[in-house]
C-alpha cells in the first residue's frame, strides 16, 4: 500500500493510504504522521478481518500449515 505525504500551509503533516477509505491522520512531524497512519492502517485492516471480510493487502503474510 502506498502511503501519500503532504506538509500543509501550517507546517502539519497530512498522510493518507489512498487503497483504505478514511485512513487519513495529521501530526507535527514526518515521522509521528508515518507512525500514526500505519497504526491506523493496521486498525483498519484488523477490524476487517473480525468482520470475516477478505483482506487482499494481508493474504501472503500468514500461511496455515498442513
Amino acid at each position: 500500500m502506498q502511503i501519500e505525504l503532504e506538509r500543509e500551509e501550517d507546517g502539519r503533516w497530512i498522510s493518507e493510504i489512498a487503497a483504505l477509505p478514511g485512513v487519513v491522520v495529521y501530526a507535527a512531524t514526518r515521522n509521528e504522521v508515518l507512525a500514526k497512519v500505519q497504526t491506523l492502517a493496521l486498525r483498519v485492516l484488523a477490524e476487517r478481518l473480525e468482520h470475516g471480510e477478505v483482506v487482499p493487502e494481508i493474504v501472503h503474510l500468514f500461511s496455515i500449515a498442513a
